[in-house]
């Protein structure tokens, strides 16, 4: 794993709240900065996040399609599928 930076920008609301959740539980190295309307959460070379996570904390079956409906930003490189999300650097 690369020790580049990497960090994603969600919107601080109700339907980001369940992907910000489940990313502290599943990336405890990663640093999470809440500032007014948005929270940044940053890594080191990787931060990823599964469907059966977010769905267990939004307490229904989600669709990680829904991450972009709340992402404002990131850097990194997107590897996804209907089962999980990541970005790294390469």
């Amino acid at each position: 794993m690369s020790e580049q930076k990497v960090f994603l920008i969600f919107q601080d609301t109700a339907d980001a709240r369940p992907f910000i959740e489940a990313l502290e539980q599943e990336n405890p190295a990663a640093t999470f900065d809440y500032q007014p309307g948005m929270v940044r959460i940053d890594g080191m070379g990787e931060l990823k996040v599964t469907r059966d996570v977010v769905s267990e904390k939004a307490g229904r079956d989600m669709d990680l399609q829904e991450l972009h409906l709340t992402l404002v930003s990131l850097s990194g490189n997107i590897d996804e599928d209907d089962d999980y999300f990541s970005i790294s650097r390469h």
